[in-house]
């Protein structure tokens, strides 16, 4: 999971994509970049938040009136400064790109550029891969100038080689912008126009910062470009796949406030809860008080608590200033920054059966805090419910739990799940439940790590070629 966001129209574009990139900050924050054109490419990027990565100086240097912004949250690479985004290209023409997602076959298509193409590849990032094939083919097909067919010509082999989930935007140079998503549409991508051009975000609350009113979603397989006069281009380059929108971005990742392929992020969360109550009533739970884990269970928490009969309360107080815990690469990382995140409000919770709301469960370490802590505040009994099903399987577009072993639902029942976190009762969504919230009667969603069904093939070498990875980055640390 990563932001992604491109702009041109009029204007410093860098103004435009930091203020986009400032909206997407909880996408990721590793590492932020930026890349503009104008007379000439700039680029700047490093490890930290967006407000640390770019000064006022930096802002001045990215001169131009089109660009593109990434904040990361590492999934293939060591997460080094080097793996930082956007990447650039001087041939042909002068290409930055930035992209959401993960390859499977990352590592196939890199030993290929290397042998086959003689390529020098500098970072352990996805995205360079991408890069490279892209200026690869545009070579190719370069005979008779630039042109969007041609660019469109030149996507058709880069979407059959890859394998995975991708969102991209990328600036070529005195050209336009450029962006293209997955034949499955499993990272989201929206187009926004307003008054000082256009913009290209991973979420929609970007685009109502930047005042872009006319707004469609970029179709699975899609490709959009953007030329300098602002003449807006599309073709689908990889039609006939199943639409599989990661699922996980409602229940987790995106923003409250942001709209996905049509679908409102807190309006399904809403849906959640309310299917989550129906479990919890058939379950026989009768809490005193319901509270919600902050911040993506507030609204599924209330649902819970209008549906059940019970008092809805904010009994735990957070930290904002504390990055999110499943981002957090380590156990012990993860479990200080509970506690310094999150603070009990005790007269909320001591001597009243509490239930909690969460939005998952993945590894546990947090969980179990959660529980301790409302314990330790005095109540009389924690329950513990999950608005999605256990998560169960590895996912390899780019969620940070890409090892069987990390996951505490991989081997356990739920009883063992509950014990292991120390609550009194525990209550997970069902599958069913989870695809009719979000979906609201519509289908399309990757619910790989819960039900293990791809949309995209992962021969099981790649599979365990992405865990060594994974294993190897964890010990790392």
């Amino acid at each position: 999971m990563c932001g992604i966001i491109g702009c041109i129209g009029q204007g410093p574009a860098i103004n435009r994509i930091y203020i986009g990139l400032l909206a997407l900050q909880h996408r990721g924050q590793d590492a932020a970049g930026a890349a503009t054109h104008g007379e000439f490419s700039h680029i700047k990027k490093g490890n930290g938040l967006v407000a640390d990565v770019f000064k006022s100086k930096n802002l001045e240097r990215l001169k131009g009136t089109m660009g593109i912004g990434h904040v990361r949250y590492p999934t293939v690479g060591s997460g080094s400064a080097d793996d930082a985004q956007p990447f650039f290209i001087t041939a042909p023409y002068g290409i930055a790109l930035a992209h959401n997602g993960n390859l499977v076959n990352y590592q196939d298509l890199k030993r290929e550029l290397v042998k086959r193409d003689l390529r020098y590849l500098n970072s352990q990032c996805d995205a360079e891969v991408i890069l490279n094939l892209l200026s690869r083919e545009l070579l190719s097909v370069r005979a008779g100038g630039f042109s969007p067919d041609r660019l469109f010509r030149a996507l058709k082999p880069v979407y059959r080689a890859l394998n995975g989930s991708y969102a991209v935007v990328a600036v070529i140079a005195d050209r336009g912008l450029l962006a293209f998503r997955d034949p499955h549409g499993i990272k989201p991508l929206i187009f926004g126009r307003g008054r000082d051009g256009c913009c290209i975000a991973s979420e929609s609350t970007a685009l109502d910062l930047l005042e872009c009113p006319e707004r469609w979603d970029v179709r699975p397989g899609e490709a959009v470009f953007v030329d300098r006069r602002g003449q807006v281009k599309r073709r689908v380059i990889s039609a006939g796949r199943r639409p599989a929108t990661c699922i996980f971005e409602y229940i987790y990742f995106a923003r409250p406030d942001s709209v996905i392929d049509g679908i409102g992020v807190y309006e399904a969360r809403l849906r959640l809860g309310r299917e989550l109550a129906v479990e919890c009533a058939r379950q026989g739970l009768k809490p005193d008080v319901v509270i919600p884990v902050p911040d993506t269970a507030r609204g599924a928490a209330q649902m819970v608590a209008e549906f059940i009969g019970a008092k809805h309360r904010e009994g735990l107080i957070k930290n904002r200033y504390i990055h999110r815990t499943f981002i957090m690469p380590s156990p012990a990382e993860r479990a200080l920054a509970v506690r310094l995140k999150l603070n009990p409000i005790r007269d909320e919770i001591a001597g009243k059966k509490v239930l909690l709301v969460d939005d998952s469960i993945v590894r546990g370490t947090t969980s179990r805090e959660i529980v301790s802590l409302v314990r330790g505040a005095g109540a009389r009994e924690v329950q513990y419910a999950l608005y999605s099903p256990p998560l169960r399987f590895p996912c390899v577009y780019g969620i940070d739990m890409q090892t069987r072993g990390e996951f505490i639902a991989r081997n356990r029942t739920i009883e063992a799940i509950r014990a292991s976190i120390r609550a009194d009762r525990l209550v997970y969504q069902t599958t069913a439940g989870m695809i009719r919230a979000v979906g609201s009667g519509r289908s399309g969603f990757c619910t790989a790590c819960f039900t293990g069904a791809y949309p995209t093939s992962v021969p099981a070498r790649l599979m365990k070629g992405i865990e060594k990875e994974r294993k190897k980055k964890k010990e790392s640390f």
